[in-house]
């Protein structure tokens, strides 16, 4: 196969916003939607954003670089904006749930689910391609404390003191990116107390299949002196099957998968975000189609590559 052939751009749809009026919430929820121009039964994968300090970066406007890497590779994304997002605090500020929003951030992935036919109608070029028994979800950072509660973790709900279980079994798979760890003694930065609800996770109940992706120079002060292990703690504490894709030199934007050229990433390397973009998409296509033996491969190529990206470990 020649070189072009390997790096021709694949055609990508963008759409945004897709309006879904939810009953209770302070405001609508809007969705962009991202997909190849091409293609049916497309697998859906939902990207539940982080908590940075950029304006836009935290909403259905952040993270091109994964949503346009995914639906190259056959995926349909579908971005919902949190009502941590910043673009609605001037909306949401004394809305019950603020400001962690927790409850509400994992509750809008359900409500995307429910309504996948109303946004294939609403999106052109979109009705009956997609995949409804294929649903993954990613999350980044706070995106990633969204992906463990639906995925299975439970938390201890600091309003009520009982165990919370926000499981969504229409998800088949996740991709934690970044994601906060443990709580308990090791949860002592100045920002735990802010957000205690990052530590009441229970990770033993996280029994979905996934991908749980760390940095290996991600070291989190502000919420604790564990270090860059703490970020590993979803797949350390929860059963299998889960893999852990250890980034050498990547610290907490993971070489820039927030935005293009943020001025936020600490680290910006886009051969890292090209690689974690290809790496996801082979893990979750492998989950989707047994026997599919891109995620096989792709860890093959990590183990024989003189100079890996990374690494990976499974249980």
């Amino acid at each position: 196969m020649s070189t072009s052939a390997l790096t021709a751009p694949v055609p990508v749809l963008s759409y945004s916003p897709v309006v879904l009026p939810v009953p209770g919430r302070p405001v609508d929820l809007q969705v962009r939607v991202t997909a190849p121009a091409s293609g049916t039964g497309l697998p859906v994968i939902l990207l539940s954003h982080g908590h940075g300090p950029s304006n836009n970066l935290s909403s259905l406007n952040g993270y091109a670089p994964l949503a346009d890497s995914w639906a190259a590779r056959g995926f349909v994304v579908l971005q919902p904006t949190h009502l941590t997002s910043r673009t609605l605090s001037h909306l949401v500020a004394d809305a019950p749930g603020a400001p962690a929003f927790w409850r509400s951030r994992a509750e809008d992935m359900s409500h995307i689910l429910d309504r996948l036919d109303v946004i294939e109608r609403t999106v052109p070029q979109l009705a009956g391609r997609i995949d409804h028994t294929k649903v993954a979800l990613a999350g980044h950072s706070l995106g990633g404390f969204t992906a463990a509660l639906l995925l299975g973790a439970g938390l201890d709900d600091p309003d009520t003191g009982k165990v919370v279980h926000l499981v969504e079994p229409r998800i088949k798979a996740g991709v934690l990116l970044a994601a906060p760890g443990r709580g308990g003694d090791v949860l002592n930065g100045p920002m735990a107390e802010q957000w205690p609800i990052i530590g009441a996770v229970d990770f033993s109940t996280m029994t979905a299949p996934a991908l749980v992706v760390a940095g290996d120079k991600d070291d989190s002060r502000h919420f604790t002196d564990m270090g860059p292990d703490w970020h590993a703690d979803p797949y350390t504490l929860a059963p299998g099957p889960k893999s852990l894709l250890t980034l050498f030199g990547a610290e907490h934007g993971l070489g820039g998968i927030a935005g293009y050229d943020a001025a936020e990433t600490t680290d910006e390397n886009p051969e890292r975000v090209a690689a974690i973009g290809r790496l996801t998409a082979a893990y979750l296509r492998s989950r989707f189609h047994p026997g599919d033996t891109a995620w096989q491969a792709a860890c093959d190529a990590l183990r024989t590559d003189p100079a890996p990206i990374g690494r990976v470990e499974a249980k």
